[in-house]
């Protein structure tokens, strides 16, 4: 008998997790309230980040502590609010960045990154997608030579334990590749060689809903209200009818925690937030890969809508309002690296990365309720995560055995689950 499953959320994770469980002969209705890559999957840099081996650490030592304080950085702002609504996550997240709890979570975290570019690779075929993916790598530029020489033995240990590729840059061979950059603002760079870019992040999903609604599976756009179980499965209440199923996976990204509290859970799932813009390039200024300005904190990537900027981190609530002076901030500083014309939106974008204090992903069955499945908390890397998660899902639930160990993923790892 046809396995009945229902996905919520439509991003590049519950996008990629529906298609998979299609392929696998499932029937599968994918539901959010808005279109695939419509939320956080549309706003990011639209990177699949093969280099990106080691998470996003907390940061620990004093000089950066400082730095962080006065709120005024591009890379990370906060808000009082926002940080006593998340002090246990926050506190947990600093613990694990210790340096012997990382050691351990690196490896973990690895196994799933490591396979992103592959996993991308089945979903970009099946959606017919390779006029949207761009496989010359991207650059991290440095402005500091401390800085840069510490991010090359970190480059060199990811060559070396996870088949990350790499080059070092100097200003000259930067210059080289990007004639419009002031380049003499940087002392070098490193170009990740084996990563990916996407000249549009949202519509690579909608690629990937394509290839799914082609596998014979549906979307169905609403507003969930409920999640009930039932004595045969589960039941979404959506604002005009319900859907049923024998499993439901949830992947709804930052808004898992709303559905996990009524379930009864208390994972520490918080949220980090980003902004971005797109700006026209000035004149005949061209900008032919994607850049992060490591020590200023922002990137642009060259995308169909034009040179898109996003910000780094904000520490604030999921729903607080927007606020713009983190983007003004980054504006400020890349309109002197790169000659930035107009910008093209209406207003800023504003989305939130789902985190878990210990920089993984929470993948697999729930510990107290049958048929139902976790698949968040993936905080930068969802949009580079989402089909390798996709694969472990569909193993998981056809009772297979898994690509990676699926241990440090469980929802278990955490006390009062």
């Amino acid at each position: 008998m046809t396995r009945e499953t229902l996905v919520l959320g439509a991003g590049m994770v519950g996008t990629s997790i529906a298609y998979h469980l299609a392929q696998r002969g499932r029937s599968v209705t994918l539901i959010d309230r808005r279109a695939p890559g419509e939320e956080t999957s549309f706003g990011n840099a639209g990177i699949i980040q093969r280099e990106a081996v080691f998470p996003h650490a907390f940061p620990r030592d004093l000089g950066t502590l400082l730095r962080v304080l006065p709120n005024r950085s591009i890379d990370i702002r906060y808000r009082l609010k926002g940080m006593a609504a998340a002090a246990g996550p926050l506190f947990q997240y600093w613990r694990h960045s210790a340096p012997a709890s990382y050691r351990r979570i690196v490896p973990e975290y690895a196994s799933l990154i490591m396979r992103s570019t592959e996993e991308h690779q089945r979903l970009i075929d099946a959606a017919g997608a390779e006029a949207l993916i761009s496989k010359k790598g991207w650059f991290d530029g440095f402005r500091s030579q401390k800085h840069l020489e510490a991010f090359a033995g970190e480059a060199e240990e990811a060559a070396r334990r996870f088949g990350v590729g790499y080059r070092t840059l100097t200003p000259a061979e930067l210059k080289a590749q990007e004639p419009h950059l002031a380049a003499e603002a940087f002392v070098g760079a490193i170009e990740w060689t084996n990563s990916w870019t996407v000249l549009d992040p949202g519509g690579l999903v909608r690629a990937y809903a394509g290839a799914f609604e082609a596998a014979g599976g549906r979307f169905q756009r609403g507003e969930v209200r409920q999640v009930v179980k039932t004595a045969s499965g589960w039941r979404l209440d959506l604002a005009d009818g319900s859907l049923e199923a024998q499993e439901l996976v949830l992947a709804a990204g930052p808004w898992s925690g709303d559905w996990l509290k009524q379930l009864g859970y208390r994972l520490p799932l918080f949220p980090k937030r980003g902004y971005h813009m797109h700006y026209a390039g000035e004149g005949e200024a061209r900008l032919h890969h994607w850049l992060m300005d490591f020590d200023a904190g922002y990137l642009l990537a060259p995308m169909r809508a034009g040179v898109r900027l996003t910000t780094g981190a904000e520490l604030t609530t999921r729903d607080a309002p927007a606020r713009h002076e983190q983007l003004a901030a980054a504006e400020k500083v890349a309109r002197r690296l790169f000659p930035l014309g107009p910008r093209q939106d209406a207003a800023p974008w504003v989305g939130n990365r789902p985190c878990m204090p210990d920089m993984k992903p929470v993948i697999g069955e729930a510990p107290r309720h049958k048929g139902l499945w976790f698949a968040f908390g993936h905080g930068h890397q969802g949009f580079t995560l989402g089909p390798i998660t996709g694969r472990l899902v569909g193993e998981m639930m056809d009772g297979e055995e898994t690509a990676v160990p699926m241990a440090p993923f469980r929802a278990e790892r955490f006390a009062g689950v």
